[in-house]
């Protein structure tokens, strides 16, 4: 399906590939899970016969109204015609699982890593390059979101997808990407606002990453932000948490 171009999106084309796909996750019958972007509801409906609850998320009208006829047999799922940058996450636990729109990767992954919650699970597809950049201890430069959500989450990619996986056809390869909560976070969640004030002035000014205290995590020169490590970036966090005592 063909969405308005303020909604850009890329549509999975098969129900056999998503069923795939949900097999290399950890979703299970009794789970909640939600559903980003939900489009016309492809996704949705494989879900649906898989899991207790499934939240399938769209903003675009004319779209919604196709979901809303698409999942009219399916009891167990939940609409919601809002833009999800701007919905209340559950208290109760949940999983995502979505072909999230590619263009606000960004803003999704902030908005469910952002504060302490219920998130159990997310399996988000996305850009290669995007999930790349999350992957802290791999051979990539790591981005600054992979620095701010690393103490408590950990990413990898679970399965690459071909373009032809899609219609319309995106331009760039991706990936299906999974988010996990800490089993025991590495920093507590009270520092996590100034953890995130320390990552976004360390990559947004140089001056600013050389000032702070690298010989403690056993940085040396020539090193950039992209190549600092998440047990370096908790050892910086924990020597500042001690200036400050």
């Amino acid at each position: 399906m063909k969405r308005l171009a303020d909604y850009s999106q890329h549509f999975l084309r098969s129900p056999a590939l998503i069923k795939s796909l949900i097999g290399h996750t950890n979703i299970r019958k009794n789970d909640t899970v939600y559903d980003i972007g939900a489009g016309s509801g492809t996704i949705s409906a494989v879900l649906a016969g898989k899991v207790k609850k499934v939240v399938a998320i769209e903003l675009e009208p004319r779209i919604f109204e196709t979901l809303r006829h698409n999942m009219s047999a399916y009891d167990n799922v939940t609409l919601v015609q809002k833009d999800f940058l701007t919905l209340p996450l559950p208290d109760e636990p949940y999983k995502i699982f979505a072909n999230i729109p590619f263009h606000i990767s960004s803003q999704i992954v902030h908005k469910i890593t952002d504060t302490p919650h219920s998130l159990k699970a997310a399996y988000l597809i996305v850009q290669k390059q995007f999930a790349r950049k999350l992957l802290i201890g791999s051979d990539y430069f790591t981005g600054q979101l992979g620095a701010m959500i690393a103490p408590w989450y950990t990413a990898r990619i679970r399965k690459p997808l071909r373009r032809t996986d899609y219609w319309p056809h995106p331009n760039s390869d991706t990936v299906l990407l999974e988010i996990m909560p800490r089993p025991e976070p590495l920093l507590s969640v009270a520092v996590m606002p100034r953890y995130r004030q320390m990552i976004d002035q360390a990559f947004s000014d140089p001056r600013v990453f050389a000032k702070l205290p690298l010989k403690r995590a056993g940085i040396g020169e020539g090193i950039k932000p992209s190549m600092v490590r998440t047990e370096q970036w908790v050892a910086i966090m924990l020597a500042l948490d001690e200036g400050r005592k």
